[in-house]
């Protein structure tokens, strides 16, 4: 009989999964309720047990049905893996073709190949040792600068006019950085078509021309979106993955991983910023995938060798020198740089969000065109912003000795107008930075606030070494070997590059890890730890967040972060009291109905009865909606059938289809156990509705403080919390409750940021002054003209 059952329950899965898989597919823009999660999977994992016992014979002997079940068993044991791999290969690939396509645009925009149009600058001149060889195969557009300058302009305008209306027409979740939405995700936010093939496809292609077009945004903040984009796309492919939330969230988390690898070129600093950053609550299984998958990135990205020098990434340097202690307090001032920097990017930035909000909502196209347009105007006159971020990063991170002289860059004559050069860029960057992050194309927010860094920093380098020029008996520079050069100004640019990723993204120990891998100097990590630390310690004295998380407060997500709290303040000020609830017994298929359509809650509470409040469960809508739809097309009941929802002590078959595994909205009629349970369940006298009740949902006293209620939504992730006291239901309490009563109580200055009205002064402020300097011109324009 029970081997009956079992193979009875196998042969409804297909068009019944299917059906149900739609129905409780979790909606848009919810949060998962990961304690079903968990019960789904244990309730998996019991039927799976059952069925293989099953195949047993009837004395226990093996079967070739036995034989078969260990197979698929090893199977899915190397399913992970091979997924795992997979990922990491395809977002190598990716990564690659990537970086070939946008070194070729950026070229494009200053001159084209006589060998080959398809070539970029670095291959059209392979031969060329230096940087300042004249190079016969690449032709500029034109010998004339102010030609050059035009076709510059056209170009950036062009390739962010086609990457912003690809986004707006294919893929609007192309936008933006993604780091925010995939943290929201991971942690358990629902956002259908985020990680989807046509937002992969769409990203990849509008990438590579944004970062052409000169905005002051970069890629590596979008490759961990595509990275992760590809994760999702994959493991979707396979079944083990799809049904499962948590599974599918391990192999984002691996992806994200990955897309930090490749994009810099940094396998243990993916694995770490997916631990620091990413990532809730980090699993060592997690963290084992995430290497792997890590690994297999970055070993494809270096096999296809896009740069063909070796280089994972272009900005990657090794240093022969050591540093010296007196160094130490310039370092600290890129530290003080450094959070200052995050603090001052993070505030206006999220004040041109909302600004943006407000008057650029439906105007994205024009928007990213005319920063691209301003941005290349800007740029072309400046030596450090007409060229690539990470090649002029490259650039600033060499020694001087060893062709690192671009530019006159390391000339001694020329140094106080490099320091003005290098000062002028870091200032326009952050202004550029500020509005352009965030617009509707493909942004990242990596690259460019290390390029800033890197200019501040190698400003800061020139000026030390001419102190130290001018000023070389001095006893601070006593452990300078005279024959020797005593400062690197490159090791300044690394470091102060450093600075400003931690001030903006709130990252300690990844930064001082990814600038190890891209060094490989050991020597370096203590002077990147110092001023690592020095940043983190003006950013909490200031009290400022990272980018990621006030992206994920400005825009609403239903997230609670690691460092949000909530003191004195018991959960009955919290929660909801009026509620709509279902009675245990009572209730017509009616009544169920006509509560369905009247609300629009994700879930009922049952209590006992009208009379009693006591708490006898908790029903989800999507599984309840999906009884009754189901029970009513195989016509076994009627508006004037009874609902019950407590669970009857009867010995019928409904009990060996449940015995061993926990009921509630997680079993919810799952996969091939959906239509037995209706035909064992549903009757013309009554419909009983308990296997699909959670007869255990988390409940928590009036009394207990909302930090504790905080903590239990952070490590065990439920949708909602009950409220109880003695054992009667009194309210409930969800993330968004706690997320609205936090910002309620909190000092309205701590939010005035988010309004634009300091952003609008500034832009009223610049408008009077351009409306100014135009009149002036236009009345010396008239009296030069009256003076002919």
């Amino acid at each position: 009989m029970a081997l009956e059952a079992v193979n009875y329950q196998r042969q409804q899965d297909g068009e019944e999964y299917e059906e149900l898989e739609q129905i409780r597919r979790y909606e848009d823009f919810t949060t998962i309720d990961w304690i079903q999660e968990s019960t789904a999977e244990r309730n998996r994992r019991i039927r799976e047990e059952r069925a293989r016992l099953a195949c047993r014979g009837p004395r226990g002997e093996i079967t070739p049905a036995w034989i078969w079940s260990q197979f698929r068993r090893l199977l899915s044991a190397g399913e992970s893996g091979f997924v795992i791999t997979l990922v990491g290969v395809i977002i190598g690939i990716n990564a690659a073709l990537i970086s070939i396509v946008t070194k070729w645009l950026s070229d494009i925009k200053m001159g084209y190949c006589a060998d080959g149009w398809w070539l970029n600058q670095q291959f059209c001149c392979w031969e060329i040792d230096s940087d300042e060889e004249f190079c016969p195969s690449w032709h500029p557009w034109s010998t004339l600068t102010p030609a050059r300058w035009l076709l510059y302009v056209i170009f950036a305008g062009i390739f962010a006019f086609v990457a912003a209306h690809l986004v707006r027409t294919m893929a609007k979740y192309a936008a933006g950085s993604g780091i925010s939405e995939i943290k929201c995700i991971l942690a358990g936010f629902v956002m259908q078509g985020f990680l989807s093939f046509a937002t992969l496809g769409i990203k990849s292609i509008t990438l590579p021309l944004v970062i052409a077009s000169g905005l002051s945004v970069g890629k590596e903040g979008p490759s961990v979106h595509m990275a992760c984009c590809v994760g999702a796309v994959v493991a979707n492919w396979f079944q083990k993955f799809s049904r499962s939330q948590g599974k599918m969230r391990e192999v984002i988390t691996a992806a994200s991983a990955a897309g930090v690898a490749v994009a810099f070129g940094s396998p243990i600093g993916g694995v770490l910023f997916s631990i620091e950053e990413m990532n809730h609550m980090f699993r060592i299984k997690t963290m084992w995938r995430s290497f792997v998958c890590a690994l297999v990135a970055t070993f494809t990205l270096s096999v296809m060798n896009p740069f063909r020098t070796g280089k994972l990434v272009l900005f990657q340097v090794t240093y022969s020198r050591s540093w010296h202690f007196f160094e130490i307090i310039f370092w600290v001032i890129l530290g003080i740089f450094g959070g200052l920097y995050g603090a001052f990017v993070v505030k206006f930035n999220v004040q041109v969000a909302a600004f943006r909000r407000k008057h650029l909502e439906n105007h994205g196209v024009a928007e990213a065109v005319t920063l691209a347009v301003l941005t290349a105007m800007v740029g072309y006159f400046n030596r450090f912003l007409r060229i690539d971020m990470t090649e002029m990063m490259s650039i600033l991170f060499r020694e001087c000795e060893g062709g690192g002289d671009y530019n006159q860059l390391c000339q001694q004559s020329v140094q106080w107008s490099m320091v003005n050069s290098l000062l002028l860029a870091t200032i326009i960057r952050m202004g550029f930075l500020i509005i352009s992050y965030g617009s509707k194309v493909p942004a990242g927010i990596f690259v460019p606030s290390m390029a800033i860094g890197a200019t501040f920093g190698r400003m800061v380098g020139i000026i030390v070494k001419a102190i130290y020029l001018t000023n070389q008996q001095s006893g601070i520079f006593s452990s300078c070997d005279p024959d020797l050069p005593c400062i690197t100004p490159g090791t300044y640019a690394l470091l102060g590059a450093a600075a400003a990723l931690s001030g903006v993204m709130r990252i300690t120990v990844t930064v001082v890890v990814i600038m190890f891998e891209l060094t490989g100097a050991l020597t370096y990590i203590l002077p990147t730890m110092i001023v690592i630390l020095v940043t983190k310690a003006v950013g909490d004295f200031i009290g400022a967040r990272g980018i990621a998380e006030e992206t994920i407060r400005f825009n609403g997500y239903p997230i609670l972060e690691q460092d949000d709290h909530s003191l004195d303040v018991a959960v009955s000020e919290v929660m909801k009291k009026d509620l709509t609830v279902l009675y245990a017994s009572g209730m017509q298929v009616r009544d169920v109905e006509q509560i369905l359509s009247s609300t629009d809650v994700k879930g009922f509470p049952i209590v006992a009865s009208k009379s009693s409040r006591v708490l006898s469960g908790y029903i989800g809508r999507p599984e309840l909606r999906y009884v009754l739809d189901r029970a009513q097309h195989m016509g076994d009941i009627t508006l004037e059938t009874e609902c019950c929802f407590d669970r009857q002590g009867s010995e019928d078959q409904d009990d060996y289809v449940l015995s061993n595994v926990a009921s509630g909205s997680a079993l919810g009629a799952e996969e091939e156990v959906a239509a037995e349970l209706l035909e064992t369940t549903a009757s013309n006298d009554v419909l009983k509705l308990w296997p699909w009740v959670n007869q255990t949902p988390l409940t928590v006293p009036m009394r207990l403080p909302l930090e504790i209620v905080m903590q239990l939504f952070k490590r065990m992730g439920p949708r909602v919390i009950l409220v109880e006291e003695r054992g009667r239901l009194t309210g409930l309490v969800t993330v968004k409750d706690v997320l609205r009563f936090n910002a309620a109580a909190q000092d309205s200055g701590s939010y005035r940021q988010w309004d634009s009205g300091e952003f609008e002064e500034i832009l009223e402020v610049a408008w009077n002054w351009l409306a100014g300097v135009a009149e002036t011109a236009v009345e010396r324009w008239r009296n030069v003209l009256r003076l002919r």
